[in-house]
């Protein structure tokens, strides 16, 4: 059966997506009860006895997953009121999702927090939740107990297993999902914040509901495809992957994170596991390509390719078209505010290096424009203005965070008309001759450079085209007033100078070029300027 078909037979109005030739639009509005859950249940009913999820340690059906959710989410609704934050502090896995569904059985919303994170960060975390309850597993348990990072010393540690053995108790989730509203938080992700402070933002049930319809429609994703989850659960990629599977019943795998630090290994697990779907970071794709793991083996099942979080290098992406002619890839783009992407682009040709991957078309029911510094909106070819999304699917904001909130979204007359909610994602974008949106950097990577204004991105791009370059990235040094370049790669930084000289003019190349073994990535994979400023400025 079709995603339509399941829709229609959900007692709920929720977005159904009418095909017309290429052309998707939402013909409903969604009801105001509607919930993830009754997805979750209705695939549940179909792919009872199918794998649900995949990890390290086991294989989990549909029927187990709700068992196990069921379970954690009765356990906590003796604990926590409904509408509260639930942290689950855990390493990725099928519990760790059955605890991230059980907060929301229980009328509350999850928040990922990897256990990677610094204690200090965990702190101000937990600082901004104020959360009674954190989930955690038995390792996660031994820190946060061994740590004085929580808010509350009163907070309760709960581990998720015990959590499993509480009995189901259907009537007080029953009445719990009677009083839910579709503007109901479903999770907060934190994103790092210009002070120093984390920030945590809500997506609500039906932006989730809005965006994962129209994203495994535009992109077939169906219950005969296996999802191979690489980001990790505190960053919006998963979200995708978790949505998909739970809308159609497709299998998810989640990739243990230390295969991406080998090659071989990784691709042969993509390959045992017939993986067919990815959706990854652009590091991700970029570390097998440079590592030359294409030349080890192709998975061989994959068939669609989504990537996001930066700009693709031609080069990088070439590598993949080459050996997977018959792959459909896909530029994805979109801030975690406006519920993981807000454009999409079918990527139906080689680029070459020095040209550059546009990210696209809005996805269905959303707006995505440019408007300049004084706040006019832009249809003018080549001219730069900041990119702005309207419609539906953005957050609900910030979590406990009105300043923040107040600042990025906000009302503006979109095409002339009243003035709607809109978000300012501080990214700087400009359409090319033909009208393609073309992302270009952010905001605050633009600087002035001996009187010039300049796009970090730009220099980037051109140490990105130079041969056995890899990756790149330049911070600027405002105390000296220097551009720093950063890559990786064979190539002597004389020969990589000589190239840019080719291509920039003098003040836009950097006086200092350090070539690295590895690119820093941070923990949702992108790279971490941040490191390189505090070891190298």
């Amino acid at each position: 059966e079709s995603l339509q078909y399941i829709l229609k037979k959900i007692n709920h109005n929720v977005p159904i997506l009418q095909t017309r030739g290429d052309n998707m639009t939402n013909m409903t509005q969604t009801d105001k009860k509607a919930n993830i859950l009754d997805f979750f249940e209705q695939t549940e009913k179909r792919y009872r006895y199918r794998t649900a999820v995949t990890d390290q340690g086991a294989q989990v059906t549909w029927s187990e997953l709700l068992d196990k959710a069921r379970r954690i989410g009765s356990a906590l609704s003796r604990i926590i009121p409904p509408g509260q934050p639930v942290p689950v502090m855990m390493e990725k896995s099928s519990g760790t999702l059955a605890a991230m569904l059980g907060a929301v059985y229980a009328g509350c919303f999850y928040v990922p927090v990897n256990p990677d994170n610094p204690p200090e960060r965990l702190k101000k975390i937990f600082q901004i939740l104020e959360s009674s309850v954190i989930i955690a597993d038995q390792e996660g348990w031994d820190f946060l107990n061994s740590q004085e990072i929580r808010a509350d010393r009163e907070c309760r540690i709960l581990l998720a297993d015990r959590l499993q053995e509480e009995e189901i108790r259907m009537e007080r989730l029953d009445e719990l999902r009677a009083a839910a509203r579709e503007t109901d938080i479903l999770y907060a992700l934190f994103t790092s914040g210009s002070t120093g402070t984390p920030k945590a933002v809500a997506v609500s049930h039906g932006a989730v509901i809005r965006f994962i319809t129209h994203f495994t429609e535009i992109f077939k994703i169906t219950s005969e495809d296996v999802i191979g989850n690489q980001a990790p659960f505190d960053f919006d990629v998963s979200v995708k992957d978790i949505y998909s599977s739970l809308m159609t019943g497709a299998e998810l795998v989640l990739i243990p994170k230390e295969y991406f630090s080998t090659p071989p290994r990784l691709l042969d697990y993509l390959c045992d596991r017939k993986v067919t779907t990815l959706t990854w970071a652009v590091s991700a794709l970029t570390l097998i390509s440079s590592l030359k793991g294409l030349k080890y083996r192709v998975p061989e099942y994959v068939n669609k390719i989504m990537f996001s979080g930066e700009a693709m290098p031609p080069k990088q992406l070439r590598m993949w078209q080459e050996a997977m002619p018959h792959v459909k890839f896909v530029n994805l783009y979109g801030p975690t505010e406006i519920t993981c992407n807000c454009t999409y682009y079918p990527i139906t040709r080689e680029y070459g290096d020095e040209e550059k991957i546009p990210i696209g078309n809005a996805f269905p029911g959303r707006k995505v424009f440019l408007i300049d510094e004084e706040e006019h909106e832009i249809a003018a070819p080549g001219r730069r203005g900041e990119i702005c999304v309207a419609g539906e699917s953005l957050a609900r904001g910030y979590y406990r965070n009105k300043d923040q909130t107040a600042k990025q979204f906000v009302m503006y007359p979109v095409g002339g008309g009243k003035p709607k909610r809109i978000y300012r994602t501080g990214d700087m974008g400009y359409y090319d001759r033909e009208g393609k949106l073309i992302f270009a950097g952010r905001k605050d990577f633009q600087i002035k450079h001996m009187g010039h204004r300049i796009e970090l991105e730009e220099i980037e791009s051109a140490m990105n085209a130079v041969d056995d370059v890899q990756r790149s990235c330049c911070v600027f040094q405002e105390e000296k007033n220097r551009i720093l370049g950063f890559y990786t790669g064979g190539v002597e930084s004389s020969e990589v100078r000589r190239k840019l000289k080719e291509k920039l003019p003098v003040y836009m190349i950097p006086p200092k070029l350090i070539r690295l073994e590895d690119m820093p990535i941070n923990k949702n994979g992108k790279t971490d300027r941040n490191y390189l400023r505090k070891e190298y400025l």
